[in-house]
Protein backbone atom coordinates (compact mmCIF):
# COMPACT_ATOMS: atom_id res chain seq x y z
CA UNK A 1 0.00 0.00 0.00
CA UNK A 2 2.76 2.38 0.67
CA UNK A 3 4.33 1.81 -2.20
CA UNK A 4 1.65 2.56 -4.58
CA UNK A 5 0.87 5.47 -2.50
CA UNK A 6 4.29 6.29 -2.93
CA UNK A 7 4.27 5.92 -6.88
CA UNK A 8 0.50 7.76 -7.00
CA UNK A 9 2.57 10.82 -5.45
CA UNK A 10 5.58 10.87 -7.51
CA UNK A 11 3.69 11.09 -10.22
CA UNK A 12 1.28 13.45 -9.07
CA UNK A 13 4.47 15.41 -8.45
CA UNK A 14 5.48 15.15 -11.88
CA UNK A 15 2.21 16.34 -12.97
CA UNK A 16 2.03 19.35 -10.66
CA UNK A 17 5.87 19.92 -11.61
CA UNK A 18 5.04 19.71 -15.30
CA UNK A 19 2.26 22.13 -15.25
CA UNK A 20 3.79 24.93 -13.22
CA UNK A 21 6.63 24.75 -15.99
CA UNK A 22 4.33 25.05 -18.85
CA UNK A 23 2.40 27.60 -17.30
CA UNK A 24 5.16 30.00 -15.98
CA UNK A 25 7.46 29.32 -19.20
CA UNK A 26 4.12 30.08 -21.58
CA UNK A 27 2.65 33.29 -19.68
CA UNK A 28 6.48 34.57 -20.37
CA UNK A 29 6.62 33.55 -23.94
CA UNK A 30 3.65 34.76 -25.09
CA UNK A 31 4.37 38.13 -23.67
CA UNK A 32 7.36 38.31 -25.80
CA UNK A 33 6.28 36.94 -28.53
CA UNK A 34 4.06 39.53 -28.32
CA UNK A 35 6.36 42.11 -28.48
CA UNK A 36 8.09 40.24 -31.14
CA UNK A 37 5.32 39.92 -33.30
CA UNK A 38 2.79 42.17 -32.70
CA UNK A 39 5.27 44.81 -31.95
CA UNK A 40 3.28 44.96 -28.10
CA UNK A 41 5.37 47.19 -25.88
CA UNK A 42 7.09 45.33 -23.18
CA UNK A 43 8.86 46.81 -20.27
CA UNK A 44 11.66 44.38 -19.92
CA UNK A 45 12.90 45.11 -16.68
CA UNK A 46 9.53 43.96 -14.99
CA UNK A 47 9.37 41.30 -17.55
CA UNK A 48 12.78 40.02 -16.51
CA UNK A 49 11.95 40.36 -12.51
CA UNK A 50 8.96 38.24 -13.36
CA UNK A 51 10.98 35.52 -15.38
CA UNK A 52 13.51 35.16 -12.06
CA UNK A 53 10.60 35.14 -9.92
CA UNK A 54 8.59 32.50 -11.67
CA UNK A 55 12.48 30.30 -12.66
CA UNK A 56 13.21 30.48 -9.20
CA UNK A 57 10.29 29.26 -7.49
CA UNK A 58 10.12 26.20 -9.37
CA UNK A 59 13.84 25.38 -8.14
CA UNK A 60 15.54 22.49 -10.05
CA UNK A 61 17.45 21.85 -13.67
CA UNK A 62 14.92 24.86 -15.13
CA UNK A 63 17.16 26.63 -12.56
CA UNK A 64 20.45 25.61 -13.62
CA UNK A 65 19.56 26.08 -17.05
CA UNK A 66 18.92 30.04 -16.18
CA UNK A 67 21.61 30.31 -14.22
CA UNK A 68 24.29 28.83 -17.10
CA UNK A 69 22.80 31.53 -19.87
CA UNK A 70 23.08 34.29 -17.49
CA UNK A 71 27.17 33.57 -17.11
CA UNK A 72 27.22 34.09 -21.03
CA UNK A 73 28.20 37.50 -21.90
CA UNK A 74 24.83 38.78 -24.30
CA UNK A 75 23.88 35.23 -24.10
CA UNK A 76 20.97 37.50 -22.67
CA UNK A 77 19.61 41.25 -22.89
CA UNK A 78 21.59 42.47 -19.89
CA UNK A 79 18.02 43.12 -18.02
CA UNK A 80 16.99 39.39 -18.12
CA UNK A 81 20.89 38.42 -17.40
CA UNK A 82 21.27 41.12 -14.33
CA UNK A 83 18.22 39.65 -12.68
CA UNK A 84 18.91 35.87 -13.74
CA UNK A 85 22.54 36.37 -12.30
CA UNK A 86 20.50 36.58 -8.57
CA UNK A 87 19.92 33.19 -9.10
CA UNK A 88 23.11 32.22 -8.66
CA UNK A 89 23.72 33.07 -4.97
CA UNK A 90 20.38 35.10 -4.01
CA UNK A 91 17.28 33.01 -5.55
CA UNK A 92 14.24 32.64 -3.63
CA UNK A 93 14.60 30.67 -0.61
CA UNK A 94 11.95 28.47 1.48
CA UNK A 95 10.89 29.43 4.87
CA UNK A 96 11.28 27.88 8.37
CA UNK A 97 8.37 25.09 8.49
CA UNK A 98 10.64 23.47 5.52
CA UNK A 99 13.89 23.94 7.27
CA UNK A 100 12.80 22.72 10.59
CA UNK A 101 11.39 19.31 8.79
CA UNK A 102 14.26 18.82 6.73
CA UNK A 103 17.06 18.90 9.59
CA UNK A 104 14.12 17.36 11.86
CA UNK A 105 14.28 14.05 9.18
CA UNK A 106 17.60 14.19 8.53
CA UNK A 107 19.44 14.59 12.11
CA UNK A 108 16.38 13.82 14.41
CA UNK A 109 14.13 15.79 16.28
CA UNK A 110 17.09 17.63 19.01
CA UNK A 111 18.81 18.20 15.62
CA UNK A 112 19.78 22.16 17.26
CA UNK A 113 21.47 20.47 20.14
CA UNK A 114 24.04 19.56 17.76
CA UNK A 115 24.73 23.23 16.57
CA UNK A 116 26.39 26.15 18.70
CA UNK A 117 24.05 28.25 16.09
CA UNK A 118 22.17 27.92 13.54
CA UNK A 119 20.13 30.43 11.54
CA UNK A 120 16.80 30.66 10.29
CA UNK A 121 17.20 32.79 7.01
CA UNK A 122 18.69 30.79 4.86
CA UNK A 123 22.34 32.51 3.58
CA UNK A 124 22.21 31.35 -0.23
CA UNK A 125 19.40 29.43 -2.07
CA UNK A 126 20.29 28.10 -5.18
CA UNK A 127 18.89 25.51 -7.63
CA UNK A 128 18.49 22.30 -5.62
CA UNK A 129 18.87 23.25 -2.43
CA UNK A 130 19.99 26.48 0.25
CA UNK A 131 22.34 26.87 2.46
CA UNK A 132 22.50 28.46 6.27
CA UNK A 133 24.84 29.42 8.38
CA UNK A 134 25.78 27.77 11.63
CA UNK A 135 28.58 26.82 14.12
CA UNK A 136 29.50 23.67 15.28
CA UNK A 137 29.35 23.27 19.39
CA UNK A 138 33.41 24.54 19.49
CA UNK A 139 32.67 27.53 17.65
CA UNK A 140 33.73 26.54 13.96
CA UNK A 141 31.98 28.28 11.39
CA UNK A 142 29.83 26.03 8.84
CA UNK A 143 27.28 26.16 6.03
CA UNK A 144 24.29 23.49 6.11
CA UNK A 145 22.80 22.82 2.69
CA UNK A 146 19.70 21.22 2.37
CA UNK A 147 17.95 19.83 -0.91
CA UNK A 148 14.41 21.16 -1.48
CA UNK A 149 11.01 18.42 -1.26
CA UNK A 150 10.72 16.77 -3.90
CA UNK A 151 13.99 16.95 -5.98
CA UNK A 152 13.96 14.29 -7.31
CA UNK A 153 10.58 14.08 -9.00
CA UNK A 154 11.26 17.69 -10.22
CA UNK A 155 14.11 16.22 -11.94
CA UNK A 156 12.57 13.48 -13.31
CA UNK A 157 9.71 16.24 -15.26
CA UNK A 158 12.09 18.78 -16.04
CA UNK A 159 14.33 15.76 -17.76
CA UNK A 160 10.96 14.49 -19.98
CA UNK A 161 10.07 17.94 -20.97
CA UNK A 162 13.88 18.43 -21.59
CA UNK A 163 13.58 15.38 -23.93
CA UNK A 164 10.78 16.26 -25.41
CA UNK A 165 11.84 20.12 -26.50
CA UNK A 166 15.22 17.94 -27.77
CA UNK A 167 12.95 16.01 -29.83
CA UNK A 168 11.01 18.76 -31.29
CA UNK A 169 14.79 20.87 -31.65
CA UNK A 170 15.69 17.45 -33.91
CA UNK A 171 12.34 17.73 -36.20
CA UNK A 172 14.07 20.65 -37.80
CA UNK A 173 17.75 20.85 -36.98
CA UNK A 174 19.18 17.50 -37.19
CA UNK A 175 22.80 18.48 -36.92
CA UNK A 176 23.50 17.51 -33.40
CA UNK A 177 21.65 13.68 -32.23
CA UNK A 178 21.24 15.10 -28.46
CA UNK A 179 19.84 10.84 -27.26
CA UNK A 180 23.49 10.88 -25.47
CA UNK A 181 23.47 14.42 -24.61
CA UNK A 182 19.92 13.52 -22.44
CA UNK A 183 21.25 10.33 -21.05
CA UNK A 184 24.60 12.52 -20.11
CA UNK A 185 22.48 15.51 -18.43
CA UNK A 186 20.13 12.72 -17.03
CA UNK A 187 22.88 11.13 -15.54
CA UNK A 188 24.49 13.64 -13.82
CA UNK A 189 21.71 15.79 -12.32
CA UNK A 190 20.14 12.62 -10.22
CA UNK A 191 23.74 12.37 -9.00
CA UNK A 192 23.85 15.67 -7.92
CA UNK A 193 20.83 14.93 -5.51
CA UNK A 194 23.23 12.65 -3.61
CA UNK A 195 25.04 14.91 -1.10
CA UNK A 196 26.79 12.28 0.51
CA UNK A 197 28.34 11.48 -3.34
CA UNK A 198 28.61 15.35 -2.98
CA UNK A 199 30.59 14.76 0.06
CA UNK A 200 33.24 12.17 -1.16
CA UNK A 201 33.92 14.52 -4.18
CA UNK A 202 34.46 17.73 -2.09
CA UNK A 203 37.29 15.57 -0.09
CA UNK A 204 38.15 14.17 -3.55
CA UNK A 205 38.92 17.98 -4.66
CA UNK A 206 40.55 19.17 -1.47
CA UNK A 207 43.21 15.83 -2.07
CA UNK A 208 43.88 16.94 -5.68
CA UNK A 209 44.38 20.60 -4.70
CA UNK A 210 45.89 20.58 -1.23
CA UNK A 211 49.05 22.36 -3.60
CA UNK A 212 47.18 24.76 -4.71
CA UNK A 213 47.75 27.63 -2.76
CA UNK A 214 44.96 29.82 -4.61
CA UNK A 215 42.40 27.50 -4.20
CA UNK A 216 40.38 26.59 -1.35
CA UNK A 217 37.64 23.54 -0.75
CA UNK A 218 35.49 23.62 1.65
CA UNK A 219 35.50 20.42 4.59
CA UNK A 220 32.41 18.20 4.75
CA UNK A 221 31.08 17.11 8.18
CA UNK A 222 30.47 13.69 8.08
CA UNK A 223 28.40 13.23 11.32
CA UNK A 224 26.12 15.97 10.57
CA UNK A 225 25.68 15.14 6.86
CA UNK A 226 23.11 12.71 4.63
CA UNK A 227 22.04 11.98 1.44
CA UNK A 228 19.58 15.41 1.50
CA UNK A 229 22.05 17.43 3.80
CA UNK A 230 25.61 18.63 3.86
CA UNK A 231 27.39 20.02 6.34
CA UNK A 232 30.38 21.86 5.43
CA UNK A 233 32.94 24.46 6.81
CA UNK A 234 31.83 27.66 5.47
CA UNK A 235 34.08 29.86 3.77
CA UNK A 236 34.15 33.59 3.53
CA UNK A 237 34.17 35.21 0.53
CA UNK A 238 32.78 38.15 -2.18
CA UNK A 239 30.85 37.24 -5.67
CA UNK A 240 33.49 36.84 -8.36
CA UNK A 241 31.91 40.12 -10.64
CA UNK A 242 32.90 42.11 -7.45
CA UNK A 243 35.71 42.42 -9.36
CA UNK A 244 35.17 42.92 -12.58
CA UNK A 245 36.60 46.37 -12.11
CA UNK A 246 39.47 45.76 -10.23
CA UNK A 247 42.94 45.86 -11.52
CA UNK A 248 44.31 44.40 -14.41
CA UNK A 249 46.88 42.11 -12.31
CA UNK A 250 43.76 41.32 -9.64
CA UNK A 251 41.80 40.05 -12.21
CA UNK A 252 44.58 37.83 -13.95
CA UNK A 253 45.24 36.26 -10.76
CA UNK A 254 41.59 35.54 -10.38
CA UNK A 255 41.61 34.13 -13.76
CA UNK A 256 44.53 31.96 -13.23
CA UNK A 257 43.43 30.52 -9.56
CA UNK A 258 40.25 29.51 -11.47
CA UNK A 259 42.05 28.05 -14.81
CA UNK A 260 44.16 25.93 -12.38
CA UNK A 261 41.06 24.71 -10.20
CA UNK A 262 39.43 23.12 -13.26
CA UNK A 263 42.53 21.62 -14.80
CA UNK A 264 44.38 20.90 -12.67
CA UNK A 265 42.10 17.93 -11.68
CA UNK A 266 41.67 17.59 -15.18
CA UNK A 267 44.76 17.05 -16.86
CA UNK A 268 45.93 15.25 -14.03
CA UNK A 269 43.49 13.05 -12.81
CA UNK A 270 40.80 12.71 -15.50
CA UNK A 271 38.42 14.53 -13.09
CA UNK A 272 36.15 18.00 -13.98
CA UNK A 273 34.09 20.05 -12.42
CA UNK A 274 31.35 19.79 -14.32
CA UNK A 275 28.97 23.48 -13.19
CA UNK A 276 31.35 26.60 -13.55
CA UNK A 277 28.75 29.05 -13.03
CA UNK A 278 29.40 32.26 -11.38
CA UNK A 279 27.98 31.06 -8.19
CA UNK A 280 30.10 28.33 -7.15
CA UNK A 281 32.95 30.17 -6.30
CA UNK A 282 33.73 33.33 -4.29
CA UNK A 283 37.14 35.32 -4.24
CA UNK A 284 38.90 35.53 -1.16
CA UNK A 285 39.76 38.60 1.31
CA UNK A 286 43.38 38.58 -0.77
CA UNK A 287 41.44 39.21 -3.62
CA UNK A 288 44.02 36.89 -5.38
CA UNK A 289 42.65 33.58 -4.45
CA UNK A 290 39.36 31.66 -4.62
CA UNK A 291 36.98 28.90 -2.83
CA UNK A 292 35.69 26.33 -5.35
CA UNK A 293 32.10 25.62 -4.11
CA UNK A 294 29.39 22.90 -4.85
CA UNK A 295 30.66 19.09 -6.18
CA UNK A 296 27.39 17.60 -6.84
CA UNK A 297 28.25 17.41 -10.74
CA UNK A 298 31.25 15.74 -10.30
CA UNK A 299 32.80 14.00 -13.85
CA UNK A 300 35.46 10.75 -13.67
CA UNK A 301 37.15 10.41 -17.12
CA UNK A 302 38.53 7.47 -19.05
CA UNK A 303 42.14 8.36 -19.18
CA UNK A 304 42.44 7.75 -22.85
CA UNK A 305 39.64 10.73 -22.92
CA UNK A 306 42.07 13.00 -21.95
CA UNK A 307 44.89 11.93 -23.44
CA UNK A 308 42.56 13.09 -26.92
CA UNK A 309 41.68 15.70 -25.55
CA UNK A 310 45.66 16.89 -25.55
CA UNK A 311 45.89 15.39 -29.10
CA UNK A 312 43.54 17.37 -30.59
CA UNK A 313 45.40 20.06 -29.57
CA UNK A 314 48.86 19.29 -31.10
CA UNK A 315 46.83 18.14 -34.23
CA UNK A 316 45.14 21.27 -34.84
CA UNK A 317 48.80 23.22 -34.19
CA UNK A 318 50.99 20.89 -36.86
CA UNK A 319 47.59 20.33 -38.99
CA UNK A 320 48.21 15.89 -38.72
CA UNK A 321 44.50 15.16 -39.56
CA UNK A 322 45.22 11.09 -38.62
CA UNK A 323 46.04 12.61 -35.03
CA UNK A 324 42.98 14.28 -35.12
CA UNK A 325 40.70 11.76 -36.03
CA UNK A 326 42.41 9.87 -33.50
CA UNK A 327 41.49 11.89 -30.87
CA UNK A 328 38.02 11.97 -32.31
CA UNK A 329 37.86 8.21 -32.27
CA UNK A 330 39.40 8.19 -28.26
CA UNK A 331 36.64 10.34 -27.37
CA UNK A 332 33.89 8.09 -29.01
CA UNK A 333 33.20 9.54 -32.01
CA UNK A 334 32.98 7.53 -35.11
CA UNK A 335 32.95 6.78 -39.20
CA UNK A 336 34.45 10.66 -39.88
CA UNK A 337 34.35 11.65 -42.91
CA UNK A 338 36.85 14.02 -44.20
CA UNK A 339 33.73 16.87 -44.32
CA UNK A 340 32.71 15.77 -40.85
CA UNK A 341 36.31 16.00 -39.47
CA UNK A 342 36.74 19.43 -41.40
CA UNK A 343 33.74 20.97 -39.36
CA UNK A 344 34.30 19.32 -36.16
CA UNK A 345 37.90 20.94 -36.34
CA UNK A 346 35.77 24.72 -36.85
CA UNK A 347 34.16 24.50 -33.32
CA UNK A 348 37.67 23.14 -32.02
CA UNK A 349 39.66 25.50 -32.84
CA UNK A 350 37.53 28.31 -31.70
CA UNK A 351 37.70 26.50 -27.93
CA UNK A 352 41.65 25.81 -28.52
CA UNK A 353 42.63 29.18 -30.08
CA UNK A 354 43.74 31.45 -27.09
CA UNK A 355 46.48 28.09 -26.16
CA UNK A 356 47.66 28.13 -29.99
CA UNK A 357 49.93 31.06 -29.55
CA UNK A 358 52.81 32.08 -26.53
CA UNK A 359 51.68 35.37 -25.80
CA UNK A 360 49.47 37.44 -23.21
CA UNK A 361 46.47 37.95 -24.33
CA UNK A 362 42.22 37.48 -23.67
CA UNK A 363 40.39 34.77 -23.90
CA UNK A 364 38.78 36.04 -27.08
CA UNK A 365 39.29 39.76 -28.66
CA UNK A 366 35.29 40.31 -27.89
CA UNK A 367 34.24 40.40 -24.39
CA UNK A 368 30.74 39.08 -25.13
CA UNK A 369 29.31 35.37 -26.40
CA UNK A 370 28.41 36.62 -29.78
CA UNK A 371 31.67 35.21 -31.66
CA UNK A 372 31.09 32.11 -29.94
CA UNK A 373 27.52 32.41 -30.93
CA UNK A 374 28.49 32.81 -34.70
CA UNK A 375 30.82 29.94 -34.66
CA UNK A 376 28.44 27.80 -32.94
CA UNK A 377 25.59 28.74 -35.81
CA UNK A 378 28.32 28.06 -38.30
CA UNK A 379 28.73 24.52 -37.32
CA UNK A 380 25.89 24.08 -36.88
CA UNK A 381 24.70 24.47 -40.34
CA UNK A 382 27.24 22.54 -41.39
CA UNK A 383 26.33 19.57 -39.87
CA UNK A 384 22.97 19.68 -41.15
CA UNK A 385 24.47 19.69 -44.69
CA UNK A 386 26.20 16.50 -43.57
CA UNK A 387 23.70 14.77 -41.95
CA UNK A 388 24.54 15.03 -38.70
CA UNK A 389 26.29 13.83 -35.61
CA UNK A 390 26.21 12.18 -32.42
CA UNK A 391 28.61 13.65 -29.69
CA UNK A 392 29.40 11.06 -27.04
CA UNK A 393 28.24 11.50 -23.22
CA UNK A 394 31.69 12.37 -22.49
CA UNK A 395 31.91 15.59 -24.59
CA UNK A 396 28.80 17.81 -22.68
CA UNK A 397 30.48 18.59 -19.75
CA UNK A 398 34.17 19.67 -21.13
CA UNK A 399 32.73 21.19 -23.60
CA UNK A 400 30.45 22.76 -20.87
CA UNK A 401 32.98 24.05 -18.67
CA UNK A 402 35.29 25.12 -21.93
CA UNK A 403 32.41 27.40 -22.58
CA UNK A 404 31.40 28.36 -19.17
CA UNK A 405 35.12 29.28 -17.84
CA UNK A 406 35.77 31.22 -21.37
CA UNK A 407 32.58 33.26 -20.11
CA UNK A 408 33.72 33.93 -16.80
CA UNK A 409 37.13 35.08 -18.10
CA UNK A 410 35.58 37.26 -20.49
CA UNK A 411 33.64 39.19 -17.72
CA UNK A 412 36.97 39.48 -15.89
CA UNK A 413 39.17 40.66 -18.99
CA UNK A 414 41.57 38.85 -18.45
CA UNK A 415 44.78 39.02 -20.20
CA UNK A 416 46.99 36.22 -19.74
CA UNK A 417 48.82 33.98 -21.30
CA UNK A 418 46.94 30.55 -21.63
CA UNK A 419 49.57 28.96 -23.92
CA UNK A 420 51.96 28.83 -20.93
CA UNK A 421 49.08 27.91 -18.16
CA UNK A 422 48.17 24.53 -20.23
CA UNK A 423 51.76 23.50 -21.32
CA UNK A 424 52.38 24.00 -17.28
CA UNK A 425 49.65 21.11 -17.23
CA UNK A 426 50.49 18.96 -20.27
CA UNK A 427 53.92 18.84 -21.03
CA UNK A 428 54.71 15.58 -20.11
CA UNK A 429 51.75 14.05 -19.90
CA UNK A 430 51.08 10.69 -19.96
CA UNK A 431 47.78 8.26 -20.18
CA UNK A 432 49.59 5.97 -17.66
CA UNK A 433 50.35 9.05 -14.92
CA UNK A 434 46.41 10.14 -15.58
CA UNK A 435 45.11 6.41 -14.93
CA UNK A 436 47.91 5.82 -11.31
CA UNK A 437 46.83 9.36 -10.08
CA UNK A 438 43.21 8.72 -10.72
CA UNK A 439 43.09 5.23 -9.12
CA UNK A 440 45.13 7.05 -6.20
CA UNK A 441 42.73 9.30 -5.28
CA UNK A 442 39.57 8.11 -6.14
CA UNK A 443 40.17 4.53 -4.31
CA UNK A 444 41.11 7.29 -1.18
CA UNK A 445 37.45 8.81 -1.13
CA UNK A 446 35.71 5.66 -2.62
CA UNK A 447 33.56 8.17 -5.04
Amino acid sequence: MSDRYEDNSKVSGQLIRAAKVGGAMAGLGARLAGARYLGVGIDKDRHAEQLKTAIGGLKGPLMKVAQILATIPDALPKEYAEELRQLQTNAPSMGWPFVRRRMATELGPSWQSRFGSFEREAAHAASLGQVHRGTLTDGTPVACKLQYPDMASAIDSDLRQLKMIFSLYERYDKAISTARIHEELAERLREELDYAREAKAMRLYAQILKDEPRVTVPEPVADLSTRRLLTMTWLDGKPLLDFKDAPQDVRNDIALALFRAWYVPFYGYGVIHGDPHLGNYAVREDSRSINLLDFGCIRIFPPAFVGGVIDLYHALRTNDDALAVHAYESWGFTNLSKEMLEVLNIWARFLYSPLMEDKVQKIQEADNGLYGAQIAGKVRAELSKLGGVEPPREFVLVDRAAIGLGSVFMHLRATVNWHRLFHELIDGFSVQNVEKNQKAATSSVAI
